[in-house]
This record gives structure tokens, C-alpha cells and sequence, in this order.
């Protein structure tokens, strides 16, 4: 059997880096991959303000018992006069310091009375004060090629003007399920059937990740079925997953489907469970993946080995998640011929461990353990495993994202 390190390696370097950038307004960018690095065009922030309701003095002024004369009141956004010697401005949360002053006092360290402002305790020289670029200055890098945009990056990106960006076109994706046995949510089904929960599943996953579920196909088992389906996949998507219909029984036909538009299927044997059976063919440069039928094996499989092929064809810089490492929580021993990806919940005890209990039901057919799980805990291969045993964690939220 192919190791898993390898077979992940392998599907991460079969897609081809995109190619297509398109310019996106920036207030629809969350989820898109920059296709170019920006840099700051400004100082953030552009100039010296106040971090509080205040105000703005010559710290050399300050005297026990002097009165400041409040020579303006100076809202956000509205430029302040030059601060005169003895006196105050009042300021706001935003502010520009007006010129000459270098210290704001707190509106609750003192009281106006009078139109004129008394300071009950002893400022410290520079208080309050934002200084212009303290957070970001003119000409720094903000995000690299192939940055994953989100709402932080949006809003330091609209913080330097920025309308609108370059980013690489949307990954169009296609799914194929296969089988005589599935019929769709919502129709009729027979004792001989069983609900088709593949297409929703794995569609609902591509586009949590930014990329989009251009087809979600269903293909009986016959020749002319998978012909239409691939002809359709092919033409519209960079990228193919199909689920099921790739052993070697007498209605495993996508095998044959593949090799009538070119392409070479090569099967793999991955040595994890579940998730055996994984298959990767190439048409016209497009990579096509085979997925276990299971669903809950597909699922696996899409999160620890589809997904860096997935962000490395949408053109992300990172391309697997950081690892991460918790205690086991169980009475169970582990010890298989093949790594193990166990559906856990992880829970921070007081001290700060991640520790990983397993679903009570680990086999392959029990998909209400995926919505329960928060990630898959790695169990190396012919190695005993028990309770508080540490081990690698693949977190969804990460690695679905």
C-alpha cells in the first residue's frame, strides 16, 4: 500500500498553479487568493490622533492647579487649529492632534467648568496619542501573493484605500457520484436504495473553501452515463472529484470512462483508515480524483489529502495547515495495519492540553459522527496506542478552510 505522507505529497503536486486573474471589488473578496502583492500606500495612521475623549496640551504647560482655556472643540475629522501656549483643545476619539500639543489628558482626569479645563492629577508626557504610523507606514508589505483574503485582511486592505484587487479566478470544481443504489434527497426511494448524501456533502465542502461546486452530477451505472457525465465535468471544471465506481466489480466503470477521453487512472492502495481506495487520472491537464463511496471515507479523504491539492490549484501560498498535537482520551487500544483517522472532539483542559476523545463508533458507516467531530486524531500505523498518548490532530477548522 502507498504510505500516506506519499499519496498526500503526490494529489498536492497534481494540479497545475492558475493561471487566470481577475480584478475583484474588494467588498467581495473574502474567500479569493490574491494574485499579486500589496504594499501599504499610506501611514496607518496617516496622522498623530487621540485614543480617547480628552484633551490635547503642551505637557510643559502643566502645573497643579493651572487652568487650561479651551481654545477649540475638534471632533473627528475636522482639522484642528495650532495649539496656543497655555491652553487646551478639546478632543475626541480620532482626533488629529493639533499642532503643538503632545500629551491628552482624559476627560475623566479632569473638568471643564467655565469653559476652561482643570486637571485633577499629573499627566504623562505623550498619553493618549496614536502615533502616525505606529501601526502600519507607506511602502510596508501587507499581504504576499497567494494570501488567503478574509475579513482581517479586508479591512487592513480597506484601510489603505484599497477598492478593489487582483485575485486569482475562482477554482471550478466538479462532482460526480456513481451507483444504481443512490437516489437524490427528496425523491422516491425503494428498501433497495439509500439516499445519495455524497454530492450534497462533498459540494457543501468546496465551497467552504472558496472555490466553486460548478456541477454536482449523478451517473447511473452504464457507459453512456459516465460518457455524458465526464464530457460535461470536463468541459466546465479545473478540477474532478468523482465518488465511487473505481474497484473492480462488474458496474465499476469509471475506470474505462476515464481512459475513453485519454486519461490513465492510477489506483492507489493508501495506507490509512478509512479511505483505502483513492484514484488520480489526468484529462488535458485536468486532474481527476476518486473518492471511497463511503462517506464518511470521502470525507477523510477530501480533508487530509484533497484539500492541498484544492488550495494549491486555487493558488494559495500555504497549502497544508500547521500541525498540531493532542492527548488521546479513551479506553481503547489502537494498533492496525494502517493509520487510523479518528473522528474526535478536542477540549482545552484548564491547563492549557488539547485533549482528543474519540466517537464511540468509528466505523466507516457512521457519518452522524461527522458533524459531531471537531477534527481527526492521526493513530500511526503498527504502533500501540492507548490512553494519553500524544498524537497529530487535524483540526476542520483549518483544514477545511
Amino acid at each position: 500500500m502507498l504510505d500516506f505522507d506519499t499519496a498526500q505529497a503526490r494529489l498536492a503536486a497534481a494540479g497545475g498553479h492558475p493561471s487566470i486573474t481577475e480584478t475583484c471589488a474588494l467588498n467581495q473578496a473574502s474567500g479569493r487568493v490574491l494574485a499579486q502583492t500589496l504594499f501599504a500606500t499610506l501611514d496607518l495612521p496617516p496622522a498623530d490622533n487621540s485614543a480617547m475623549d480628552g484633551y490635547a496640551i503642551r505637557h510643559a504647560d502643566y502645573a497643579p492647579g493651572k487652568r487650561f482655556p479651551v481654545q477649540q472643540r475638534c471632533y473627528a475629522g475636522v482639522k484642528p487649529e495650532a495649539l496656543q501656549p497655555g491652553n487646551t483643545i478639546r478632543l475626541f476619539t480620532g482626533s488629529v492632534i493639533p499642532h503643538g500639543a503632545d500629551t491628552v489628558v482624559m476627560q475623566e482626569d479632569g473638568d471643564e467648568t467655565d469653559n476652561a479645563f482643570d486637571i485633577r492629577q499629573a499627566p504623562a508626557k505623550g498619553a493618549h496619542i496614536r502615533l502616525r504610523g505606529e501601526d502600519i507606514q507607506s511602502g510596508e508589505q501587507l499581504f504576499a501573493k497567494g494570501t488567503l483574503l478574509g475579513a482581517a485582511e479586508i479591512a487592513l486592505l480597506a484601510s489603505q484605500g484599497y477598492a478593489e484587487v487582483h485575485t486569482y479566478a475562482r477554482l471550478k470544481v466538479g462532482i460526480l457520484t456513481t451507483g444504481d443504489e443512490l437516489v437524490s434527497p427528496g425523491q422516491p426511494r425503494g428498501e433497495e436504495h439509500i439516499y445519495n448524501s455524497n454530492g450534497a456533502m462533498l459540494a457543501a465542502l468546496v465551497e467552504n473553501m472558496g472555490a466553486r461546486a460548478v456541477h454536482v452530477l449523478h451517473a447511473l451505472d452504464t457507459e453512456d452515463a459516465l460518457q455524458s457525465a465526464f464530457e460535461t465535468l470536463l468541459r466546465d471544471c479545473d478540477l474532478v472529484l468523482t465518488v465511487g465506481g473505481v474497484s473492480v466489480g462488474e458496474k465499476d466503470l469509471v475506470k474505462p470512462a476515464i481512459e475513453q477521453f485519454g486519461g490513465t487512472l492510477d489506483l492507489w492502495r493508501v495506507c490509512m483508515k478509512p479511505g483505502k481506495p483513492v484514484a488520480l487520472a489526468h484529462v488535458a491537464d485536468k486532474p481527476i480524483v476518486c473518492l471511497p463511496g463511503n462517506p464518511v471515507s470521502a470525507f477523510a479523504v477530501f480533508t487530509v489529502l484533497v484539500t492541498p491539492l484544492l488550495r494549491s490549484m486555487q493558488g494559495r501560498a500555504q497549502i497544508m495547515p500547521p500541525p498540531q498535537y493532542g492527548t488521546l482520551v479513551t479506553k481503547k487500544h489502537f494498533n492496525d495495519s494502517r493509520e487510523e483517522f479518528l473522528r474526535v472532539r478536542a477540549e482545552s483542559t484548564p491547563q492549557g492540553l488539547m485533549q482528543l476523545t474519540p466517537y464511540p463508533q468509528q466505523g466507516s458507516g457512521i457519518i452522524s459522527s461527522l458533524s459531531w467531530a471537531s477534527g481527526l486524531a492521526r493513530i500511526p500505523a503498527n504502533t500501540p496506542v492507548t490512553q494519553g498518548a500524544a498524537v497529530p490532530y487535524y483540526d476542520l477548522r483549518h483544514w477545511l478552510a
